[in-house]
């Protein structure tokens, strides 16, 4: 999938039916289904848009969406942390946008595969079509309530992020491989004592809290500090291991 990126910077999902349109001027959609990455295209102004071969984050920043989605830096740790790899199995749960479960996905490659479950149907019609844009073909989509059973078994990797996902240590337990790790997203501190609790009383192992937090750092000709302005909680990241 090819991106266009402006001479600010700013990046664009051309369409796909017709002409692009921006405030800098029009280009033509047979010049873009010509182009190839790394050409230089201009709009009928005169200003000039670089092509480039969009990746999974690229594609999630642009897509379309109802809902907030987890960043980058939660959902890198998550991966980081279980150790998720090519191949592996794992259950997302709810699907949102759908922008956690493509990311998973494509970590988990084309022999990997990615369940993941949305109550809420306007949500799954508008996640089945970002997964179909995309271009992922290892996602399968379920526009159910997870809190009625996992039909899936020996995942490796079970991510929540729910109300009350606690009400499904149980299911989620049952449904994991010896080994495998059950996470839980929540944006406010409350349940995570009661998250705690639950796990560790099923027999989970390795309970841990913790939250993640970036700061840009600034560079500048009189100096070099961090950024005012800083992305700070979103949420916090609960992980219990089956063993």
């Amino acid at each position: 999938m090819k991106i266009l990126i402006d001479e600010r910077g700013k990046k664009y999902m051309p369409p796909k039916d017709e002409d692009f349109q921006t405030d800098l001027g029009i280009i033509k959609r047979e010049k873009i289904e010509e182009s190839s990455p790394g050409d230089e295209l201009k709009t009928h102004l005169g200003r000039k848009f670089k092509v480039i071969e969009a990746n999974i984050n690229d594609f999630i920043e642009l897509m379309e969406r109802k809902s907030s989605i987890i960043l980058p830096k939660d959902i890198g740790t998550v991966i980081s942390y279980t150790g998720l790899g090519s191949g592996q199995r794992v259950l997302d749960a709810g699907t949102g946008s759908g922008s956690v479960a493509l990311t998973l996905a494509n970590i988990v490659g084309g022999t990997g595969k990615v369940y993941t479950y949305e109550i809420r149907e306007d949500f799954a019609t508008l996640a089945r079509k970002n997964i179909k844009n995309s271009g992922m073909k290892n996602i399968i989509l379920k526009n159910k309530d997870i809190k009625e059973g996992i039909e899936e078994k020996n995942l490796d990797l079970i991510f929540l992020d729910l109300p009350r996902s606690w009400e499904i240590i149980e299911d989620a337990k049952n449904a994991l491989k010896d080994g495998g790790w059950l996470v839980f997203y929540n944006p406010y501190i409350e349940p995570v004592k009661i998250i705690h609790e639950k796990a560790k009383k099923c027999g989970f192992k390795e309970v841990k809290t913790v939250e993640v937090i970036t700061r840009e750092i600034e560079i500048k000709k009189k100096g070099t500090r961090p950024r005012t302005r800083m992305i700070g909680h979103t949420g916090y990241l609960t992980f219990t291991r089956k063993i």
